[in-house]
């Protein structure tokens, strides 16, 4: 084939990922909206989720969804431990698809951060009489600051029994209609925990060296990818660094990521920090592409770059120039629900993401 003819990787070239095909390669990343009663979606998520669909995205991912009640990030997360919570989120899957896009979820367990208040609660850890609970980890070391409780440290049969966990939330997760799973290991959450030696001071199998840090991770996946379908992409979110001397960094993220791309995994998720309070993080606009490239490169596997990518150039050159597969936006996305739409626009692909005909005439 003439290389002539090949067409250059841009933000709106189609991403298919196995059976799966994304519009462009603009993503909505997960955003906790803190606005569930006992982990139920509701029309707030709907309306949440479903307007960035109809703004063009090619792939919209669910906020973090809790595999236990004792894994939520707050009383207000979302949850999928339980049937009743498979109808509402369905609803929402369902729209997300009529709109042309691709329907993700993100499940998580918050471990030693969970029990928190609703940041506009001010955010810190509950105690029991707030309705708070006991919280859980690879080792008895409090996140710090306004996240003070000590975690009980978990048994093997706790370990075993969160990795149970997550085969069931990714069976209910299909059941729901998704089409793309992830699964948060970043940010300072159960997974992250025992990865890093920060926070994982174990002595069995689940701790000390980079294998057994891992451990816990890789069974996970290898679990979940035996029962979500081949034919469905499987991502994993990571913090690349954690910002702190002896920590979790960049070349243990790019060897985890070699290790997990054979069972199963076809993307990771590229983010960074989350693990401790004090870290010292340089954020500005796209300081984490570089971790997307690095493990893009380093381990052969697609990656999602995310962190302050707020303009449609700048995007757009993140594909051209090959550090990342897709773009994964947040906080823009709150400010501005049809980026996409506008981004097509600026960049002159009007033709490859025409707008809703009910929206037509103001584009």
């Amino acid at each position: 084939m003439d290389k002539n003819s090949i067409s250059e990787p841009h933000l709106f070239q189609p991403l298919t990922v196995r059976s799966v095909k994304l519009r462009n390669r603009i993503g909505v990343s997960p955003m906790c909206q803190y606005s569930a009663e006992d982990g139920v979606a509701n029309d707030w998520h709907y309306v949440h989720l479903g307007s960035r669909a109809v703004g063009g995205a090619g792939l919209v991912i669910t906020e973090a969804t809790a595999v236990t009640p004792e894994g939520r990030i707050t009383p207000g997360c979302l949850g999928l431990w339980s049937e009743k919570h498979i109808e509402p989120l369905a609803r929402i899957a369902n729209f997300i698809k009529l709109q042309g896009a691709v329907a993700g979820i993100q499940v998580a367990h918050a471990g030693r951060k969970a029990s928190a208040a609703v940041p506009w609660k001010g955010g810190a850890h509950l105690s029991a009489a707030q309705g708070g609970w006991q919280t859980i980890g690879p080792s008895a070391i409090p996140f710090g600051a306004d996240l003070g409780k000590v975690p009980r440290a978990m048994t093997t049969e706790d370990i075993v029994r969160a990795q149970n966990d997550f085969v069931a939330v990714a069976k209910r997760a299909l059941t729901a209609g998704f089409e793309w799973l992830e699964l948060h290991a970043a940010h300072g959450y159960l997974f992250h925990q025992f990865l890093s030696p920060l926070t994982n001071q174990r002595t069995d199998q689940y701790g000390g060296s980079f294998e057994n840090r891992i451990r816990l991770l890789l069974d996970t996946t290898r679990a979940v990818r035996q029962v979500w379908p081949d034919k469905l992409p499987l991502a994993v979110r990571i913090s690349a660094t954690d910002w702190k001397e002896g920590g979790w960094d960049i070349e243990q993220s790019i060897a985890l990521a070699k290790l997990l791309k054979p069972e199963g995994v076809d993307l990771v998720d590229c983010s960074s920090g989350g693990l401790v309070p004090d870290a010292k993080i340089p954020a500005k606009p796209g300081y984490q592409v570089p971790f997307a490239e690095k493990i893009r490169q380093g381990a052969n596997i697609a990656t999602a770059a995310v962190g302050f990518i707020t303009e449609p150039k700048q995007a757009d050159l993140i594909i051209r120039e090959g550090q990342a597969d897709v773009v994964l936006l947040a906080r823009q996305m709150l400010v501005e629900p049809y980026w996409p739409l506008h981004a097509a626009k600026v960049l002159g692909q009007k033709d490859k993401l025409p707008p809703p005909n009910q929206y037509a005439r103001a584009w």
